[in-house]
């Protein structure tokens, strides 16, 4: 799976999974704002500076690293603004490897998707059971700035056996130096991405940056986010 895209729930299921994130020692800053910060063995972590009303520029050289936070909401749209001064080139995101996105919000939710199976709940309960106090989503949607725009909407992320889903918002040759602002109605992508009806609260929210694939700069910002009414 792409590293971005996994990478909320990684950090905690990496022992069991074998994903390889680490956590990051986290500026001051990003500790002030709420943010903690992660990264993968080998990869050179990307820049994450805090912004004022929470928000974030990122920037880098070849890159990738996350930050996430804990977040305890129900039933309400997911509003932020972003823009991308420098990014990757288009890369098909929904295959395994050569994919590069400039930015991605994922979304972990305290609920399961209708269809999960035994299997997939005994590797949770190990994972959960190894992460002690620390409540681990048990579905995600990833919202992406990258990739060619061809993507299904959404894709299924096949690094977490099904519980993640992917959608490509701008894709990498959108607009520079632009802002663009989003509405999310979590509750109906939920229900239209994992086909069930009762949606959980969410859990947790992951901002990152994957750019190591295409050696591209990045220079990105994403402020705003904040959940309110639909």
């Amino acid at each position: 799976m792409p590293r971005l895209i996994r990478a909320l729930c990684v950090l905690l299921f990496a022992p069991l999974l074998g994903a390889p994130a680490e956590r990051l020692p986290t500026p001051d800053p990003l500790l002030a704002a709420g943010w903690q910060k992660g990264g993968w063995p080998g990869i050179r972590p990307a820049t994450f500076e805090a912004l004022p009303d929470g928000g974030l520029r990122i920037t880098g050289l070849s890159q990738g690293s996350f930050v996430w936070r804990t977040v305890a909401q129900a039933d309400a749209c997911l509003y932020w603004r972003w823009r991308v001064d420098k990014g990757p080139p288009p890369t098909p995101l929904n295959r395994k490897g050569g994919d590069d996105r400039a930015i991605a919000i994922t979304v972990g939710f305290d609920g399961w998707p209708p269809e999960v199976g035994i299997f997939q709940k005994a590797q949770f309960t190990m994972a959960q059971a190894m992460a002690g106090d620390h409540r681990l989503p048990r579905s995600m949607i990833a919202y992406v700035w990258g990739g060619t725009g061809q993507e299904p909407r959404p894709f299924s992320n096949p690094y977490v056996a099904g519980l993640g889903k992917v959608h490509v918002l701008r894709p990498a040759n959108a607009p520079r130096q632009q802002w663009f602002d989003e509405k999310i109605d979590l509750s109906r992508d939920w229900r239209a991405a994992f086909k069930g009806a009762n949606v959980p609260p969410v859990l947790e929210m992951m901002v990152g940056t994957d750019v190591d694939d295409t050696n591209a700069r990045l220079d990105a910002r994403i402020e705003r986010i904040r959940f309110a009414p639909c």
